[in-house]
């Protein structure tokens, strides 16, 4: 018999209200296909084990995700082709889940689940998943103007490593609008001029 984890009600309570629903349909069905599957609480998220983690949801501000831990896509949909690339737009296999209707029906959902368990069964190696090909680092032209104003931060954002450049890129051009970009680029501006990095609060002493 598999187990039910009071950490997980807990976890499901807190969240977000249009989580709850995904959150213990995903659940139910989890338990639907695997009896034996036992919860526990991994990184402050739910987490289901059969011979192994088999799947872990988790619930965001704004979405919920779900994925198989150790499984590629192509290992879990094979020929279901439909729900491929959903990946690519958040995290999980499923992409961004925002309510119950983004979920996959539950009979194709149990489906994905079983696969798995024969999977952690087989002892099956996990496919290493493939690297995607980073695209060629293009800085925004205003990046640039404003870098050229300011000499320290020009000096230091030359010496920076292309991932580091890449990092204040990323947060330049994914702003939702100019104003954010602008007040991004501002700080931006006042952090490379000291040598810090996107990620300096965060970085080891």
């Amino acid at each position: 018999m598999g187990t039910r984890d009071a950490r997980i009600d807990a976890y499901i309570t807190k969240s977000a209200e249009f989580a709850q629903p995904i959150l213990t349909n995903l659940r139910d069905w989890i338990h639907t296909a695997c009896p034996d599957v036992e919860e526990t609480m991994k990184w402050s998220a739910p987490f289901f084990m059969y011979k192994g983690i088999l799947v872990n949801m988790a619930a965001f501000k704004e979405h919920c995700a779900v994925g198989f831990w150790k499984w590629t896509p192509e290992q879990i949909f094979g020929k279901d082709k439909g729900t491929k690339g959903k990946a690519d737009e958040g995290m999980g296999l499923f992409g961004r889940i925002t309510s119950v209707k983004d979920l996959p029906p539950k009979k194709e959902m149990i489906k994905y689940i079983k696969r798995a368990m024969e999977l952690n069964e087989s002892g099956v190696k996990p496919d290493a998943p493939k690297p995607k090909p980073k695209k060629a680092l293009v800085v925004p032209p205003y990046f640039t103007a404003a870098l050229k104003k300011n000499k320290k931060a020009m000096s230091h954002f030359e010496a920076f490593s292309e991932s580091k450049k890449r990092e204040y890129v990323e947060w330049l051009t994914e702003a939702k609008t100019d104003a954010t970009r602008d007040k991004r680029m501002e700080q931006a501006l006042e952090w490379i001029a000291e040598g810090k990095t996107r990620d300096w609060k965060y970085a080891k002493c």
